[in-house]
């Protein structure tokens, strides 16, 4: 199979037992001869963002909540999603269908279809719910699919029923395998409100000794414990192993459980409905920068990181217009509220390439030094705004402080300069890629991709102003991790032979440094909480 895959395929080989699918996927390691066929055959193609085809498939994120009225799915979608206005049937006069499409301005990469749940007396709607799932199921297109589902339960309280009878044929039903492959997703929501009864039920002479951390541990355990009894359990005898379970939060400290949420239903979608649909359920959520980096790397992967050491999709083309095409597919991973087009700005690019130009850093990182990066850029941007003079200063970006961008953006890819063909006859060694080059992308992925990290810290789901983005290219920009990034893909450069600075070992190195200054939604939240007020929504210039 190894020896038949050649540099233009992407093979798959299937091999299905019982309930399991093994897939192999393969695409060759190009020799010199197959690069230059390669450019010859595609520098007349435009280079096209990786994001545009996934988008063109897939458009948006589609999910099915099912739910009774007050059982908080307005305030699930709300926090998931990071909008305002979420819309479900239950706030609309008059009967909405399920087929209606929810929509919002402030995130266009989601779409709900809403149910009111399986209420006592109401038999049709079962069928109704049934009806639209298999409906969807035979969709030819993956942008008309449902991709998901989100079964809401509010945590009974004592004496209450989790499941009605319809929910328990329903359950069937997908047990039995008559709702498809769907992903369905169990939520039991309001988790703080049980929290805060088992609290007051506590016997409060069994604690006087204990510490509050103690006493926290208790309350959770209890809470664990009463869960398993009224929900977790009427869950299982129904639904087996065909449906998980998340109980979230969407009031207190408990980001955490919304971010479980979005992985275990991202981990369904992509098992079960396809990778181009799991990247958008990545995309159109605002909880876990995590998934947000994992679908930069899937996205990347596909083609244009996986070319780096060989530049093949880049040759004949402005490094300004290779680094344009990195630059989109990151910003439209991400997914802020940007209505002005900011992120995509020539102005915000230049701020990137003359951050990525600042070759030489500083000194090497500290092996001892134990500060966690998200303390790390929170101490920066502590720094930052103490030295404001006001609420209304302007944050003066120091790469921006010339409009000049940096003379090798507009250098064409040439064959003398990229396909550096040498020879080493006893090895057989050959290198694609100028070491600038390659140094250059490696820094501008992974700065760029920290940058918005330190973004969704510094603005969160608001929309975007250029203050609030100067704010943070700024903190990304003067803290220890710019320094420490550019250290080890110049360190990694340094390490590497012609022969090991192969496009695989690029990749490698990117997913490393990205996966290693990743901020987890729990700590991104309890960061935020501990940012000094800055007034981000007033608006300033880029070369303020």
């Amino acid at each position: 199979m190894f020896r038949e895959c050649s540099a233009r395929e992407r093979q798959e080989y299937h091999k299905v037992h019982k309930k399991i699918t093994i897939v192999v996927e393969l695409s060759g390691n190009p020799t010199t001869e197959q690069i230059e066929q390669i450019v010859s055959s595609d520098e007349s193609l435009e280079l096209r963002p990786t994001t545009d085809e996934i988008f063109r498939r897939c458009p948006q994120f589609r999910i099915l909540v099912i739910g009774k009225t007050g059982v908080g799915k307005s305030s699930l979608i709300n926090h998931a999603f990071g909008v305002q206005n979420a819309t479900t049937s239950h706030n609309m006069p008059g009967e909405v269908s399920i087929d209606h499409e929810f929509t919002s301005p402030q995130n266009n990469k989601f779409v709900l279809h809403d149910s009111k749940g399986f209420e006592p007396g109401e038999k049709d709607n079962l069928k109704i719910v049934r009806d639209f799932i298999n409906r969807r199921r035979a969709k030819p297109d993956l942008k008309d699919q449902l991709h998901a589902v989100w079964l809401c339960f509010e945590i009974p309280r004592a004496g209450g029923r989790l499941l009605e009878t319809g929910v328990e044929q329903f359950l069937t039903s997908k047990r039995e395998g008559e709702l498809g492959d769907i992903p369905i997703v169990a939520v039991f929501t309001k988790y703080d409100t049980l929290l805060d009864r088992m609290e007051r039920t506590l016997d409060k002479s069994s604690i006087k000794s204990l510490s509050q951390a103690a006493i926290q541990d208790i309350i959770k355990k209890n809470a664990e414990d009463k869960l398993q009894e009224v929900c977790v359990a009427p869950l299982e005898k129904f639904a087996k192993s065909a449906i998980p379970h998340v109980t979230v939060s969407t009031n207190g400290n408990h980001e955490e459980t919304l971010a479980r949420l979005i992985q275990t239903t991202e981990e369904l979608v992509r098992n079960h409905v396809g990778t181009d649909a799991s990247v958008m359920t990545s995309v159109a959520q605002r909880v876990d920068p995590g998934l947000k980096i994992k679908a930069s790397i899937e996205v990347g992967k596909r083609k244009y990181w996986k070319a780096l050491a060989s530049s093949v999709p880049f040759k004949n083309r402005s490094m300004w217009d290779c680094l344009h095409v990195l630059h989109t597919d990151i910003v439209n991973v991400w997914n802020f509220q940007d209505p002005h087009g900011y992120l995509c700005s020539p102005e915000f690019r230049t701020l990137m390439t003359n951050m990525v130009n600042e070759l030489d850093v500083g000194p090497p990182p500290d092996p001892n030094k134990t500060l966690s990066v998200g303390l790390t850029i929170v101490g920066t941007i502590a720094t930052i705004v103490s030295a404001l003079s006001g609420p209304a200063a302007p944050i003066v970006v120091p790469i921006a402080a010339s409009v000049v961008i940096a003379s090798w953006v507009y250098e064409v890819y040439e064959q003398t300069y990229v396909l550096l063909l040498i020879l080493d006859r006893e090895n057989n060694d050959r290198s694609l890629l100028s070491r600038p080059a390659l140094q250059r992308f490696m820094k501008y992925i992974v700065d760029l991709t920290l940058v918005l990290q330190t973004l969704v810290l510094v603005a969160g789901n608001q929309e975007l102003s250029r203050k609030a983005i100067k704010l943070a290219v700024k903190s990304y920009h003067e803290s220890p991790m710019n320094g420490e990034v550019h250290n080890r893909i110049q360190e990694y450069d340094r390490q590497m032979t012609l022969r090991q600075r192969a496009s695989r070992d690029s990749l490698d190195q990117i997913i490393e440094l990205l996966q290693s200054y990743n901020i987890s939604a729990e700590e991104m939240s309890d960061l935020q909480r501990n940012l000094p007020a800055v007034d981000l929504s007033s608006d300033e210039p880029w070369g303020s």
